[in-house]
């Protein structure tokens, strides 16, 4: 069966991937004996495509891992730090209203 290049393009992805039928599968192999245009087409897609190299996908795994890890860290840091702050500037605004501002805590008995 013949097939346009065109449509081998469309199948690319799919071939890649190893999900097409094995008619296109056949189809596909058949029409890159008969074009160069297509295979070198195939070729560079396998070439930029880095999902042939599993140790590469692998190390870049864990350095967002270990990434992620940090900055959740830097995270929690930065949120317990801010209450502190917070916790911190009432209480000295509170202190200041008390002392100059001569506010006293009325009790009723």
């Amino acid at each position: 069966m013949k097939i346009s290049c065109e449509i081998v393009k469309d199948l690319l992805p799919l071939y890649f991937d190893n999900v097409c039928s094995d008619e296109s599968k056949a189809a596909i192999e058949a029409h890159f004996i008969n074009c160069e245009s297509c295979a070198a087409e195939w070729q560079a897609m396998k070439e930029a495509l880095p999902l042939n190299k599993p140790e590469e996908n692998l190390k870049d795994s864990e350095a967002v891992k270990k990434l992620s890890k940090r900055w959740r860290r830097g995270m929690k840091k930065s949120i317990a730090k801010g209450i502190l702050i917070g916790a911190i500037t009432i209480i000295v605004v509170a202190l200041l209203l008390f002392l100059i501002m001569d506010i006293r805590i009325v009790y009723a008995y």
